[in-house]
């Protein structure tokens, strides 16, 4: 999906997080599909994120898969490059969890 903004065509791609499982637990799995991740952000200028169909995203999953992203660019360059979408009430806590506690512990270091 291309979308255009400010004269300049952008590229946009969804991530169906569906398509890994329904129930996301592992850090094992996180750092998997984090590896999936990468590559489609640095070739991309958006990707979105979509949950739809995912019932469960543990804090391990979510820190693995998607906080350690902010090993390899800034939280603001993130939020540019990534949105989410369909995450549940469940998820998006866990989610935002991981974020803040992985965001504090690289303040820390």
């Amino acid at each position: 999906m291309n979308w255009i903004t400010c004269g300049k065509e952008m590229a946009m791609i969804t991530f169906k997080f569906k398509e890994i499982g329904e129930n996301l637990g592992t850090r094992q799995l996180g750092a998997k599909v984090r590896e999936q991740l990468l590559p489609l952000i640095n070739a991309n200028d958006k990707v979105v994120f979509d949950f739809e169909g995912v019932n469960v995203v543990s804090n391990s999953f979510a820190d693995e898969c998607l906080a350690k992203l902010l090993f390899s660019m800034s939280f603001e360059e993130l939020k540019q490059r990534t949105t989410f979408t369909s995450v549940n009430d469940f998820a998006r806590k866990n989610i935002a969890i991981a974020f803040r506690r992985r965001m504090a512990a690289l303040e820390m270091s």
